[in-house]
């Protein structure tokens, strides 16, 4: 399956990281994080946008060949609450120094969003300046999850638990995890289906921060998350729009 896939290439990844630890400059002390990802998207009146930078996925292939990663984090400063950036290079096209980039844009928080599967990516994300960063439940264990989370916070940044099923969920809840992530994708075979949030959503405890992530493309498919989610991620259909700004009016509801 591609996840198993992505997470082997992502294990080959950590082990030549830190074969050149020494190298890196993220292995000293980080700055900690001063934009709250949490706080950008609870509470609203309406569902939060987080809107998404990616170059490319397995499903879809290249999505948006030219990016302008100025031009589109000053856009999501505009009409989004918080921004996401991918950052897998073999799998999505992406890099890490877009998450530099889109904090240099844009006064939102960053999320990196990548399959973390080591400690060391957290220190690494932070280097790079992101807010938060996106845990995979199914790639993780309960402890493994605890753990990041502790390292996360200690740099003031958030975690975004990402889960597809409810025994993911239970999983990331039982880790102690603020903000849960519902994909609407399946992982092993990227199918999406949005109602697998609705399914979950009760399952969610109140107190927690839902985002609803993938098959959006509409605000009226946002409005129906109203009461559901706290949140939104958007990706594919902003990458996909040959007018970005009139595509993110109409997500965010902003004219």
């Amino acid at each position: 399956m591609i996840l198993e896939e992505i997470a082997r290439h992502k294990r080959g990844e950590i082990v030549c990281m830190k074969e050149r630890l020494s190298d890196n400059p993220f292995n000293g002390n980080l700055e900690k994080s001063n934009r709250s990802f949490l706080e950008a998207i609870k509470g609203k009146s309406s569902v939060s946008l987080i809107a998404e930078i990616k170059r490319a996925s397995p499903s879809k292939g290249l999505i948006r060949e030219n990016l302008d990663v100025k031009y589109v984090s000053g856009l999501y400063n505009k009409y989004a609450d918080a921004i996401s950036v991918v950052t897998d290079e073999l799998f999505f096209a992406g890099h890490p120094s877009l998450v530099k980039s889109a904090k240099l844009y844009s006064q939102n928080p960053v999320l990196r969003k990548d399959f973390l599967v080591d400690e060391l990516q957290i220190k690494e994300s932070r280097f790079l300046g992101a807010d938060a960063v996106l845990l995979i439940a199914s790639l993780l264990s309960a402890d493994e999850i605890a753990r990041f989370i502790d390292t996360a916070s200690f740099y003031e940044m958030d975690c975004l638990v990402e889960v597809h099923n409810r025994q993911e969920l239970e999983k990331a809840v039982s880790a102690g995890s603020k903000i849960i992530g519902i994909n609407n994708r399946d992982l092993q075979t990227f199918k999406v289906d949005v109602s697998t949030t609705t399914k979950l959503a009760g399952l969610v405890p109140s107190e927690k921060i839902l985002v609803s992530e993938s098959g959006f493309s509409s605000r009226q498919e946002i409005d129906k998350m109203q009461g559901i989610a706290d949140a939104v991620l958007v990706g594919t259909s902003l990458m996909e729009s040959e007018d970005l700004e009139k595509k993110l009016m109409e997500l965010s509801n902003n004219d």
